[in-house]
C-alpha cells in the first residue's frame, strides 16, 4: 500500500464512521424513520414462519402481494394528506366509487378498458378535487368533510350498482392486473435493471454532492444499500418465479406479480415527487408550518387541495386493483376495513398523524405489516375479531411509538 493511498482509505473510514455516528445519533434524537416497521416485519415473519411454515411457501408469498396491493396504494394516496396533518376518511369508498364507475362502463356500458379506467381515475381526481376545496377554501376541518363524503360514497356506490348488484370485470386486461404474472424472465431483468438503476442513482447524487463541497453518503454505504436491495429483491423474484400450480401440466402458475411492478413504479413516481421535486418541498414545508409556509411564499391552499387530488387518485388505483383481484364490484368494494387498513398502513410504516414526516415508501412497509398480520392469523384460524385486536393494537403501538419519537426530537432540539 503506498503512502498516497493512506489518507484515502482514512478520508473514507473517516466518512463512514461519521455517516453511521449521525445516524445513530438521529434515532437516539427520535428520528426512527422505518425502523420499527422493519423490526416488527421480521419479527411478525419470524413468528408465523415458525407456527405455520406454510406461510413460507411461494404460493403464499404471492398471495401476501395480491392481498395487500390495494391496500398500499390507497396507503401511498393517503400519505399526502396525512403530510398536511389532515385526514381523508373517504379514501376507502372513493375507491369503491372509482371501481363502480370502471364496472358499469366495462361491464354494462361495453367502454373499452383503457376509456373506462381513464373514467375511473378522472372520477377519483374529482373527488379530491371537491373535497380539498371544500377543506381549503371554506375551512371545513378535513375530519368533518370527509366523513360526510365516507356517508354519501356508501350511497353513490349503491346507486351505481343499482342497489346491490355484483357487477362482473370480464375484461381480461383488468383481471391480468392483480390475478396473473410476468413471465420470470423478464422479472429477473426488471430485478437487474432496477437495482442497476438505484446503483447509478445514488452513485450519482453522492458524486455531485461531493463536487459542490457537501456531504455525500460514503461509497461503503452505497455499496450495502444496493447489496440489500439486490439481495432482497433477488430472493423476493426467486421464490415467486418457482411453480406455485399443483397441476404444472394444465396450468402453469409462476412468475412476479403484474401488480407488484405497478406498485414499483408507483413508489418510484412519489418518491421523486417528495424527495426531489418543489412541490414535494412544499408538501413537507406546510405540513411542518402553515403559517411560516404561507409567509415563504407558498400557496397553502393549492398545495391542500393537490394533496386531496392525489390522494383520491390514488383511492381510484386502489379501486381498479381490487375489483381485479375480486373479478366483480358490489357495494362493500371499498368499504368494510379497506379505509382503516390503508390509514394504519401508513402510520404503521412511519407517517405521523401531526403532519411533516413521512414517506411513499411507508406505505408499502405498513402495508406489508397489516397484510402479514391478516395473512399470518388467517393461517392459524384465528377469527376476524382476533385479527382485528391485533391490527389495532399494532396501529395504537406504532401511534404511540410515533408520539414519543416527536417529543425525543423536541427534546432534543431536532423538531
Amino acid at each position: 500500500m503506498t503512502t498516497e493511498t493512506l489518507p484515502k482509505q482514512e478520508n473514507a473510514e473517516s466518512a463512514l464512521g461519521g455517516h453511521v455516528k449521525g445516524y445513530l445519533e438521529r434515532v437516539k434524537g427520535g428520528e426512527l424513520g422505518a425502523l420499527p416497521a422493519v423490526f416488527g416485519l421480521v419479527i411478525l415473519c419470524v413468528v408465523f414462519s415458525v407456527l405455520r411454515p406454510a406461510f413460507l411457501s411461494a404460493v403464499n408469498f404471492a398471495n401476501l402481494f395480491t392481498q395487500g396491493a390495494a391496500v398500499a396504494v390507497i396507503a401511498m394516496g393517503l400519505i399526502f394528506v396525512l403530510l398536511l396533518g389532515e385526514i381523508d376518511l373517504s379514501a376507502g369508498f372513493a375507491s369503491g366509487v372509482c371501481a363502480a364507475v370502471l364496472a358499469v362502463l366495462l361491464t354494462l356500458q361495453g367502454w373499452p378498458w383503457y376509456l373506462a379506467v381513464l373514467a375511473a381515475m378522472v372520477t377519483g381526481a374529482v373527488i379530491g378535487l371537491v373535497l380539498g376545496s371544500l377543506v381549503a377554501k371554506l375551512g371545513i376541518p378535513s375530519f368533518v368533510v370527509t366523513l360526510a363524503a365516507f356517508l354519501a360514497f356508501q350511497g353513490v356506490v349503491l346507486l351505481l350498482v343499482k342497489d346491490g348488484t355484483n357487477i362482473s370485470i370480464r375484461d381480461e386486461t383488468i383481471l391480468a392486473i392483480a390475478n396473473k404474472n410476468v413471465p420470470p424472465v423478464a422479472g429477473w431483468a426488471a430485478l437487474v435493471v432496477g437495482v442497476a438503476a438505484y446503483a447509478a442513482i445514488q452513485f450519482v447524487q453522492a458524486r455531485r454532492r461531493a463536487s459542490r463541497g457537501l456531504v455525500a453518503t460514503p461509497v461503503a454505504v452505497i455499496a450495502a444499500r444496493v447489496a440489500t436491495l439486490a439481495v432482497v429483491a433477488g430472493i423476493a423474484v426467486y421464490v415467486l418465479n418457482l411453480e406455485r400450480s399443483r397441476n404444472a401440466a394444465l396450468v402453469s402458475l409462476k412468475g412476479v406479480p403484474i401488480v407488484v411492478p405497478l406498485i414499483v413504479i408507483l413508489l418510484i413516481v412519489w418518491t421523486f415527487v417528495l424527495r426531489r421535486t418543489a412541490y414535494g418541498r412544499h408538501i413537507y414545508a406546510v405540513g411542518g408550518n402553515a403559517e411560516a409556509a404561507r409567509r415563504a411564499g407558498i400557496n397553502v391552499d393549492r398545495i391542500r387541495i393537490s394533496a386531496f387530488v392525489i390522494c383520491s387518485f390514488m383511492a381510484s388505483l386502489g379501486g381498479i386493483i381490487a375489483a381485479s383481484r375480486a373479478n366483480s364490484v358490489d357495494p362493500n368494494t371499498g368499504g368494510s376495513n379497506v379505509l382503516l387498513f390503508a390509514v394504519g398502513a401508513a402510520v404503521i410504516g412511519g407517517t405521523s398523524l401531526f403532519g411533516g414526516k413521512g414517506r411513499a415508501l411507508d406505505a408499502l412497509l405498513g402495508g406489508a405489516v397489516v397484510a402479514v398480520i391478516e395473512n399470518g392469523m388467517g393461517l392459524m384460524g384465528y377469527s376476524a375479531g382476533v385479527k382485528f385486536v391485533v391490527t389495532g393494537s399494532v396501529l395504537l403501538l406504532a401511534a404511540g411509538v410515533d408520539a414519543l419519537s416527536r417529543k425525543r426530537a423536541a427534546a432534543t432540539g431536532r423538531r
